[in-house]
């Protein structure tokens, strides 16, 4: 390899170490044997993960997130699913302008949004419940869902929906049965990160959850702040772990479809 591919390839390959390092001293961290942390650790042990799973507080906040944003994927993923294929028919004007409204959740601070949440919602009696947590991620997570399907859209031809149309189905059987199958891809991929989202937020959480209603993000930050042990550091590591594994599913995902379009394409 020439230096004018090596040198390129060698700073890359810093910035990925100096990217992952902290992540590698978290997973270390994960398995120390001292009651606090400290790296490297004197010795190796798997005593915080059986602290984590012998815990009915981590649990619960476990199994209460996993609730959260498996309601959000259902939300979510309908509310933009339905966006992205009315948004896709407006005209440009107004398809430029609602595309950036549907969007703003992503470029706006999440400490506004929390703050504005907690407004709206302590009206309605919602700070502190499940529900409202699962309605505060679904405005977070349909810009995922939309952006998703909106590029799944863009490779279809609208003249499948046309014929499909002009051979007598009603506009829900076109739905159902033709566009529905063509963006399946991006609808899954969508969903995928809709629970990401979910799954990982905490902003929005800590000013939510209330006692009522903690989830591993806030159990995490409270933990940090109250009781810091190298608990945080096993279900960090798990946390990774299940986001690393719904983002290689998601690529999968993608992966498959652009080679699906290239066979169709050279058939």
């Amino acid at each position: 390899m020439s230096a004018v591919r090596l040198v390129p390839a060698l700073i890359v390959a810093l910035i990925l170490l100096f990217l992952a390092l902290p992540i590698v001293v978290v997973f270390v961290l994960s398995f120390s044997s001292a009651a606090y942390l400290t790296f490297p650790p004197p010795a190796f042990s798997f005593r915080w993960y059986k602290a984590y799973f012998g815990d009915s507080d981590w649990l619960d906040a476990t199994w209460l997130s996993l609730w959260v944003a498996t309601a959000v994927v259902a939300l979510s993923t309908t509310l933009g699913t339905l966006a992205a294929i009315g948004i896709v028919r407006l005209p440009r004007p107004i398809r430029i302008l609602t595309t950036a409204l549907v969007l703003s959740p992503l470029v706006v601070p999440g400490i506004v949004i929390a703050i504005g949440v907690y407004y709206a919602f302590s009206r309605y009696g919602l700070v502190g419940s499940p529900m409202g947590i699962v309605l505060a991620h679904t405005c977070l997570a349909v810009p995922f869902v939309v952006t998703s399907v909106s590029a799944s859209l863009a490779g279809i031809d609208p003249k499948l929906e046309h014929a499909a149309l002009s051979l007598g189905a009603t506009p829900g059987a076109t739905l159902w049965q033709v566009t529905l199958p063509l963006i399946r891809p991006g609808v899954l991929v969508g969903a995928l990160f809709a629970f990401i989202t979910s799954f990982d937020e905490v902003i929005i959480a800590l000013f939510l959850s209330g006692s009522g209603a903690v989830t591993l993000p806030r159990r995490m930050w409270d933990d940090l702040r109250f009781q810091l042990n190298p608990t945080i550091a096993a279900v960090s590591t798990l946390t990774i772990i299940l986001t690393a594994l719904l983002l290689a599913i998601a690529h999968l995902i993608r992966r498959r479809t652009e080679q699906l379009k290239n066979e169709k394409g050279e058939a």
